[in-house]
């Protein structure tokens, strides 16, 4: 998908109570507030992603508005240029939240992150996003992950 086209990488939800806290960049938080960003697993920064593997990705947030429905966007961003990933699952109504979401009530998205083994071996930042029913932001953030073997 970067040049050659190659099929990159991510998703498909799943609730993990071992999951490991994350440093990350809030890029754009509009109508909630993240609370905690965990990924399981991932114990050091980056997060260092085994091709052929599945990675747990869990984000509490707060939201500051009513929404009908939420889906989530996904980009790795390379040489600082935004690159779609395709998400299995990008309805945030089918990751671990029940619509309709409530003003002033904290959530939890819950996703699976596959690594195809077919991904190049990279450093990037992954940036992650979910947005309501007027395409504004819940949440927004990234953080960085070295693709392996």
């Amino acid at each position: 998908m970067i040049k050659q086209g190659l099929a990159f990488f991510f998703l498909s939800l799943i609730v993990v109570c071992n999951a490991e806290p994350i440093k990350y960049a809030d890029c754009g938080s509009k109508v909630g507030k993240i609370a905690s960003v965990d990924i399981l697993p991932c114990p050091t920064q980056p997060c260092i992603l085994q091709k052929g593997k599945t990675y747990s990705v869990n984000v509490t947030f707060n939201s500051n508005v009513n929404s009908e429905t939420s889906k989530a966007i996904v980009h790795g961003i390379i040489a600082g240029l935004p690159i779609p990933f395709p998400i299995p699952i990008d309805d945030g109504c089918k990751s671990g939240i029940q619509c309709p979401m409530n003003k002033d009530q904290i959530y939890n998205y819950i996703n699976e992150l596959p690594v195809k083994p077919e991904y190049p071996s990279i450093k990037l930042v992954v940036q992650w996003e979910l947005k309501d029913q007027t395409n504004t932001d819940y949440f927004c953030f990234r953080f960085p992950v070295e693709i392996s073997s």
